[in-house]
């Protein structure tokens, strides 16, 4: 069973960056799809960004385009969101989560996914 460990959220003012790591545990990432998840208290968790085991295909919900990136380090078996220009709407627990999928398959669907982390606190406020 892959574990995953997100890290790197907290609070942060408005305008902010915050990068958020998503590493498994025991076993290599190489092979996996990522996706990133927020949910929000009282809403629906929604897919933020997701990246293609190879790297090349990256996808983004149209709220965080142009603000968030999605990367991968396979030399470190890690997988990033960069998230600048904050705002207050962006605070959420944020998810990562994996599926195992060649090629340059990603999803922002979270029915898609079968492998989650506990989830990191982002708040951001002034």
């Amino acid at each position: 069973q892959l574990q995953l460990v997100e890290s790197g959220g907290g609070l942060v003012q408005p305008g902010g960056s915050l990068r958020l790591s998503c590493a498994p545990s025991g076993r290599t990432l190489d092979y996996y799809a990522i996706g990133w998840f927020r949910q929000a208290p009282g809403k629906e968790r929604e897919g933020v960004a997701c990246i293609s085991s190879s790297g090349t295909n990256t996808k983004y919900v149209e709220s965080v385009m142009g603000r968030f990136t999605i990367s991968r380090d396979n030399a470190k078996n890690t997988v990033y969101l960069q998230m600048n220009s904050l705002r207050p709407e962006d605070s959420a627990v944020y998810y990562c989560a994996a599926e195992v999928a060649a090629g340059s398959w990603s999803s922002l669907s979270e029915n898609e996914y079968d492998h989650w982390g506990q989830g990191t606190q982002v708040t951001v406020s002034s």
